[in-house]
């Protein structure tokens, strides 16, 4: 059964200096940032589509590619259904981040590829567990 995700809801962009990509992308392109994450992530508005910029640890091989991170409406369920048809997952659906300030949300993902070495991201937002 196709999954037929709504949209793309993150691009991830790898850098290799976070300092002068945040520069560029918010004080040039003019981007809102939302938050920044250990150990070298930063989050910036687009639209409906939110940009991570992910900076590679020292001494790895440079740019590893832009990863396409589909809205669906369970990660989970998402990872399961895919699983079913045959997909591999590199990463499990797990809770990655809570945002928000007044309304939190958790943010699943789960992380397959697209049989060319491409990582393909399915990604759901959720009102916060209680804690």
């Amino acid at each position: 059964m196709p999954l037929n995700p709504s949209h793309i809801n993150q691009i991830g962009i790898p850098v290799r200096d976070l300092g002068r990509a945040k520069a560029f992308y918010g004080d040039v392109l003019g981007l809102a940032h939302l938050f920044d994450a250990p150990p070298g992530l930063a989050f910036f508005q687009c639209g409906e589509t939110r940009l991570m910029l992910s900076e590679s640890e020292a001494g790895e091989a440079g740019n590893a590619g832009v990863i396409l991170y589909y809205a669906v409406p369970d990660a989970a369920e998402a990872q399961a259904a895919l699983a079913a048809g045959g997909a591999a997952f590199a990463e499990d659906a797990r809770c990655i981040a809570r945002i928000g300030e007044t309304e939190i949300k958790e943010v699943w993902l789960a992380v397959t590829n697209d049989g060319e070495g491409n990582h393909v991201g399915l990604m759901s937002e959720r009102p916060a567990a209680s804690s």
